[in-house]
């Protein structure tokens, strides 16, 4: 699965920490082979965020990304459960 990432996603992934970049990267390994694993708790979103999707890095924080139409990914963003607000 290819997966592009949103510059406002790689900002913001330059900052986390590096505990949390550690378990998204091994958060994505699962998420190529399966988006719907049950280990990413993966939802659709409400709102104004409802045309994307989103799954767990952690109990706190989060990256929303969107399916498109030739198959791939776009991770649009990351940041804490509170980016839904």
């Amino acid at each position: 699965m290819e997966i592009y990432t949103a510059s406002q996603f790689r900002r913001k992934f330059k900052k986390l920490p590096e505990e949390v970049k550690r378990c998204a990267k091994e958060r994505e390994v699962i998420f190529r082979d399966d988006p719907f694993n049950p280990k990413l708790e993966t939802h659709k979103l409400h709102g104004k965020y409802s045309k994307f999707w989103a799954f767990s890095i952690t109990n706190r924080y989060r990256i929303m990304f969107d399916f498109l139409p030739d198959g791939s990914v776009a991770f649009v963003d990351v940041d804490t459960h509170d980016m839904y607000r």
